[in-house]
């Protein structure tokens, strides 16, 4: 049984546990995906062995890059748009193996 409340210091909030991601093979994998999103394609790019606040630069430098909007959503950067050649490109340069996956 864990301790709810405490007359002392008030709420006591449970420990956040930090959620392991996999680790990649050191292949960064672009995908374009149409699924659940009305027919509008995202880029879906996976395999960056980064922490949250990296890949959010990451993710505004790529957005920056395509001209296009996107998120970060379960380690993984959405772009919007079939942006794959732009994004292939920017992270070759960035010295990352990138592979383009899927239709």
């Amino acid at each position: 049984m864990s301790l709810v409340y405490s007359t002392e210091v008030g709420r006591i909030k449970p420990e956040q546990e930090k959620i392991e991601r996999p680790k990649g093979d050191g292949i960064v994998r672009i995908q374009r995906q149409t699924k659940g999103r009305k027919g509008k394609g995202v880029c879906i790019v996976t395999g960056l062995d980064l922490d949250d606040a990296p890949l959010k630069l990451l993710a505004a430098e790529l957005k920056k890059t395509c001209g296009c909007g996107g998120s970060v959503k379960d380690g993984a950067i959405e772009i919007q748009g079939d942006a794959r050649e732009k994004i292939q490109a920017y992270l070759e340069k960035k010295g990352y193996k990138v592979k383009l996956a899927g239709g």
